[in-house]
């Protein structure tokens, strides 16, 4: 039997759609712009053409039944599809740029001075970078035009391609003056709360301390008022505290090892942790030549700074190379 989609069968299946993921007939009305007994009505007219219930309606939230369920995992692929593919004939009739969404702290400290031999090797594409750290999945992809994102956080990613291009190494930092001005400070165990600086959302999900918590256990250490210490919501705004001598902040290598070589910024210990977290590149699938090109220029980018935290991280490590503390001041 063939089944002719007409405009209100459609109607109807794109207000079941938004019903059953929002688990609302009223949260579904706010996002397709009609009103709550609308959305209610079409739900009401599918369930009565197919001769079967789509929900259990409950006094909280609506729950499907299963086969509710199963269309609404097909509808979900086949409305994301569609859309999709609209959004890319669309930017290409338009040459407008790539979207790329980006984690801020990296789009200012490592992206953006990279971003000129990005630029001399493919004057042809555009490119516009938006700064935000929200999770992503491929329905708000294609429902805002994230052409591409770069995500700093622990990955599973499911509906996505994501490719992790760099990985991440945890190490305290603060400048020399902070340094100078606390000569107790001679090993991980002399840490005090008040004394840290805090990313408190080093990634969407992420806890406020975790990336010091990790650290400190890493040395050994505990630090019982961790809480003291000033938190920020960027990891750009804790190095920037840092950078101005307000105390010890947990340094990410993409984000300070030009500070580290420049010497603006101290590694205060030598101690270097692997996080949980890394840098990927996301895009929905179907991605268009330009995409894939930022991809690709990324892993080089990548592999190239690799090789030269390696060789610092080396150095760093490397007996009498550590910072020696400064001694101790006369009383």
């Amino acid at each position: 039997m063939t089944t002719t989609l007409s405009a209100s069968l459609l109607a109807w299946l794109r207000c079941f759609e938004a019903a059953a993921r929002h688990h609302s007939f009223t949260r579904a009305a706010g996002e397709l712009c009609v009103t709550q007994g609308a959305v209610s009505q079409q739900v009401k007219h599918l369930e009565q053409w197919l001769g079967r219930p789509l929900f259990v309606r409950t006094p909280r939230a609506l729950v499907p039944t299963p086969e509710g369920e199963r269309l609404r995992v097909v509808l979900r692929d086949s409305f994301e599809a569609i859309e999709g593919a609209l959004g890319q004939l669309r930017r290409r009739g338009e040459m407008g740029p790539v979207s790329l969404s980006c984690s801020p702290s990296f789009a200012m400290r490592w992206l953006t001075p990279r971003l000129g031999s990005f630029f001399r090797d493919h004057a042809d594409i555009g490119l516009r970078v938006q700064g935000e750290f929200q999770a992503l999945d491929r329905g708000r992809m294609l429902r805002e035009g994230i052409d591409a994102a770069v995500r700093f956080d622990p990955g599973a990613y499911r509906d996505v391609h994501a490719r992790r291009f760099l990985d991440e190494w945890l190490l305290p930092v603060a400048s020399p003056a902070f340094v100078a001005a606390h000569p107790e400070l001679r090993s991980p165990a002399d840490l005090r709360g008040e004394l840290l600086l805090h990313d408190a959302s080093p990634w969407d999900g992420a806890g406020e301390f975790d990336e010091w918590g990790a650290w400190l256990e890493q040395a050994g250490v505990t630090v019982p008022d961790l809480a003291q210490g000033q938190r920020f919501n960027l990891s750009q705004l804790a190095i920037g505290a840092a950078l101005a001598g307000q105390g010890v902040a947990m340094g990410r290598t993409a984000l300070v090892l030009e500070d580290l070589q420049a010497g603006r910024l101290v590694d205060l210990f030598g101690l270097h942790l692997p996080s949980q977290a890394a840098y990927y590149f996301v895009s929905a699938h179907g991605q268009s030549p330009e995409v894939a090109a930022i991809e690709s220029w990324l892993e080089a980018e990548g592999a190239r700074f690799r090789a030269a935290r390696t060789l610092w991280l080396t150095r760093a490590a490397a007996p009498g190379k550590r910072r020696r503390p400064p001694p101790r001041r006369p009383r």
